[in-house]
């Protein structure tokens, strides 16, 4: 019975080695094969459609958390210009938080091939650059804002603007290019998936084009247009529609059947 348990035993930490140790690593080619059939039953990538789901969840949610969350803790409800403005609320880690997750597992996540590994490592990089260098700083203070932001060099608000189209863009791109790829012949759950990732494609190019002209209008009709927070909720419905591609990616929608 004791030769039997670690026998098991040494299988698990086989299988263990074979897993974590990644197909480029594996010099056994039983190990190799072993591998192969692993990812082919889906065992490897369960929890890259776990963590899909949790950044869909996160990206449909976040704009949704930031207006609530100073109400909650601070009894404020005044909505932000824009979603980089809560980093100068009691919800900057929220912001930040958020940020930096999304971002690092854009820099790891592999894509199919040197294309999407170099897009998705941009966006990563992009988003890290929003959440580690923050917005210009309102004056006059907004409601909700915290004074002790204030004092931030202009040039770190500009890389953030910059930074933040650029991330938005990539976010586009991952959803009209890099979703979309797949098999020759896609299953009729797939043909929809794609329909989805390019919708969230246009409508994230389409709130980015609506911003860049936003910023290109002479401030006599921007003070007009200001109270309406255009920037935050266009920002928000890019942010929402990620978020659904990433869901739909994870296998939370129209996923294929087995």
């Amino acid at each position: 019975m004791q030769n039997k348990n670690e026998s098991k035993f040494c299988e698990f930490l086989r299988k263990l080695k074979t897993v974590f140790g990644g197909k480029g690593q594996i010099q056994d080619p039983t190990e190799a094969r072993e591998y192969e059939q692993l990812e082919k039953e889906n065992k490897l990538v369960l929890s890259y459609l776990t963590v899909r789901k949790l950044i869909g969840i996160l990206g449909f949610f976040l704009p949704f958390v930031l207006l609530i969350g100073p109400f909650i803790l601070s009894a404020c409800c005044y909505i932000q210009p824009s979603i980089s403005n809560y980093y100068h609320t009691i919800m900057r880690d929220v912001f930040v938080g958020y940020m930096c997750a999304l971002s690092i597992f854009l820099l790891s996540y592999k894509g199919y091939d040197i294309v999407d590994r170099v897009l998705t490592f941009l966006a990563g990089t992009f988003g890290l650059l929003v959440a580690l260098l923050p917005t210009t700083f309102k004056i006059p203070i907004l409601p909700c804002n915290i004074e002790c932001s204030r004092f931030i060099p202009d040039i770190v608000g500009t890389i953030h603007l910059i930074s933040a189209g650029l991330f938005l863009l990539c976010l586009a791109f991952m959803s009209l290019f890099l979703f979309t790829k797949g098999e020759t012949t896609p299953t009729p759950q797939k043909l929809i998936r794609n329909k989805i990732y390019k919708a969230a494609g246009y409508i994230i190019l389409i709130c980015v084009g609506l911003l860049v002209l936003y910023f290109a209008l002479p401030d006599s009709v921007t003070d007009h247009l200001i109270v309406l927070k255009p920037i935050f909720w266009l920002e928000t419905i890019a942010v929402m529609a990620f978020g659904i591609s990433w869901l739909v990616k994870g296998g939370m929608f129209f996923a294929d059947h087995e």
